[in-house]
């Protein structure tokens, strides 16, 4: 069953399914036909719609939604101008329907999402048809952001930022005595309260000297007082992420750490104030880790200095010293300078920046100092 919607002139997603076929074109040398969209922050990026288990076809002109009878309604209401193919049967046997009566010889396949043995399901359907592996022919769009995508970002920051006031405002009984689990369990919770459809990413909490594991898992072992607890949390509203990073002091803060935690903050400065639109990725990561190697840390800098948000979690670009990406105005970046001593802990202070045309701008506001996260 085929369902043809109106076209909405105020929506962003028929340019955006226009540009990636031309980027798909592009990066296979202009042979391609069509283009299947099957990894799901794709689909939606370029539909609206915010479903599972469904593809997008995308032609000269036209586009087809992939579903089943679980999403019809939800695709009707989410995706202006755009075919709707509720499907019977399977996936394959859906997209064969759909290419059938185009003149579509070669089809663009996203390389970094379709597994090899789907691809091979879906060669023996297509008979006659050639496959051809595209990388990044979506993602690369995703990087910069619109200012609706850019609202969104900034709602999930807020929901996060709140989840974790909420948190401190409870003092040190809010996290002495109780698990690392037990905290990141709230802080979840607390997430959804505020308008979190889920957190971003599995919450970090990590007390004392497991902060020295820059993605420790959250377990069993209970905070104590004047220990530092580095904790990594996110919110994911309306489809897209937030990111952000803090340490906080139950009680007073170890002396091994009080310098660290000021070698960092200076750190995030320096890469923060280096960021802006033309400025290569790792130009920004080695403001930040020069910082730390003329205090002696560089070789507990155990990673790049951050990466993309949106609507995952990690996208482009990487900001790392090995990265050859340059900076543009919309892109939405971490900055996330750390420094973990193994056997006392390690401090890490994140925050999501928007590049502008002009510099960049902080989304988060939380106090960033030993001083404002030291519990009473």
């Amino acid at each position: 069953m085929v369902r043809r919607l109106a076209e909405s002139p105020d929506s962003p997603h028929p340019p955006r399914r226009a540009a990636a076929l031309r980027t798909a074109r592009n990066l296979a040398g202009a042979k391609l036909s069509c283009l299947l969209v099957s990894k799901p922050e794709d689909v939606s990026y370029l539909t609206g719609f915010s479903g599972e288990d469904s593809f997008l076809l995308l032609g000269d002109g036209w586009g087809r939604l992939l579903t089943d009878g679980r999403y019809a309604e939800q695709a009707g209401r989410e995706c202006a101008g755009l075919e709707v193919h509720v499907r019977t049967g399977g996936m394959a046997d859906a997209v064969a329907a759909a290419i059938r009566g185009r003149n579509a010889r070669s089809i663009g396949v996203q390389a970094e999402h379709l597994t090899l043995q789907w691809r091979q399901v879906l060669e023996r359907k297509l008979a006659g048809k050639k496959l051809r592996p595209v990388t990044d022919a979506v993602s690369v769009l995703r990087q910069t952001k619109d200012a609706e995508e850019v609202r969104r970002i900034e709602r999930a920051v807020r929901v996060a930022q709140k989840a974790l006031r909420q948190m401190l405002a409870l003092g040190r009984g809010g996290f002495v005595g109780r698990t690392e689990r037990e905290v990141a369990a709230e802080l979840d919770y607390r997430m959804r309260l505020a308008g979190a459809s889920e957190p971003a990413f599995e919450t970090i909490v990590a007390a004392g000297a497991h902060a020295s594991l820059p993605h420790y898992r959250p377990a069993g072992a209970r905070i104590r007082p004047d220990q530092g607890v580095l904790i990594d949390w996110g919110a994911k509203v309306d489809g897209y992420c937030s990111d952000l990073t803090r340490v906080v002091y139950t009680g007073t803060i170890p002396p091994k750490l009080r310098d660290v935690h000021e070698v960092v903050l200076r750190a995030q400065a320096a890469a923060i104030a280096a960021a802006g639109p033309g400025v290569l990725c790792r130009t920004v990561d080695r403001a930040a880790r020069d910082v730390i190697e003329r205090a002696g840390h560089g070789e507990r800098f155990l990673h790049g200095l951050g990466h993309g948000v949106g609507r995952e979690i990690h996208e482009g670009p990487v900001v790392s010293y090995r990265s050859k990406a340059r900076l543009k105005a919309g892109m939405v970046i971490t900055v996330e300078p750390g420094v973990y001593l193994p056997g006392i802990g390690g401090v890490r202070i994140e925050d999501d920046i928007l590049i502008t045309p002009d510099g960049r701008r902080r989304l988060s506001s939380l106090g960033r100092t030993g001083k404002a996260t030291l519990l009473r």
